[in-house]
């Protein structure tokens, strides 16, 4: 295993931020700020700004608002992490909600800490996720998608619609359920990060879901006993 890297008032913590309030960037910017291993280099509004400045900034952790007028923070920890597969995420939210967490863990999240955490708690969370730790209970984690998976409401039987997918549709949904980024399900099927977005657009058109966490559910019900046996093409 990796060593934790270390961090130093000469060679801090590089943070960015994501949050619609304003106030909200300020006062994490000020907490963040007075601590001296850690140095805030950004912050944005909005979805379409942390796209743009965020791989310019080179940050080693983001933290990102989950709910924002123009998008999700998932969405954006996904697309900057397969940028800067190094960066890691703290995902920060007003609410306690099972469903994005499951997606930020999906989106490859290194943390999901609620708005009102203290802020010495915050602090911490930023130094754990810097130094290459998960903030993520895999006992949890596991726990959450396996009630997921059980809720009959969650998963109704979709066979119709399973068998509707191609093979190589197929393959990227199991991955999928595996948790797996779409750069890295284009590792393991030797395909592009941009044909995978394609095939997961469609295998959702056609699963009739709008949400990877809800392909996430129905990807349990495909019998994959070996994602690996996969046509050369």
């Amino acid at each position: 295993m990796a060593e934790a890297r270390m961090f130093t008032e000469q060679d801090p913590i590089r943070v960015f931020l994501l949050d619609d309030h304003e106030v909200v960037r300020r006062g994490l910017t000020d907490l963040l700020d007075a601590e001296p291993d850690i140095s805030v280099v950004g912050d944005v509004g909005s979805v379409e700004h942390a796209l743009v400045r965020g791989p310019a900034l080179r940050p080693h952790v983001a933290v990102l608002d989950v709910r924002l007028p123009d998008g999700d923070g998932i969405s954006v920890c996904r697309e900057l992490r397969s940028r800067m597969p190094e960066l890691a995420c703290l995902m920060l939210t007003s609410f306690d909600d099972e469903e994005a967490l499951l997606d930020a863990i999906m989106a490859g999240a290194s943390g999901y800490v609620l708005k009102q955490i203290r802020g010495s708690d915050l602090v911490a969370a930023v130094r754990t996720v810097a130094s290459g730790q998960s903030m993520l209970d895999p006992t949890t984690t596991a726990r959450l998608m396996r009630s997921l998976r059980a809720d009959p409401t969650e998963a109704p039987a979709l066979a119709p619609e399973l068998a509707s997918l191609s093979p190589r549709e197929r393959d990227v949904l199991a991955l999928i359920g595996d948790g797996l980024t779409n750069r890295e399900i284009g590792k393991k099927l030797y395909l592009s990060e941009k044909t995978v977005k394609n095939h997961i657009s469609r295998l959702l058109a056609k699963l009739g879901v709008q949400r990877r966490v809800q392909a996430a559910v129905l990807a349990s019900q495909l019998e994959h006993p070996n994602t690996a046996s996969l046509p050369a093409h």
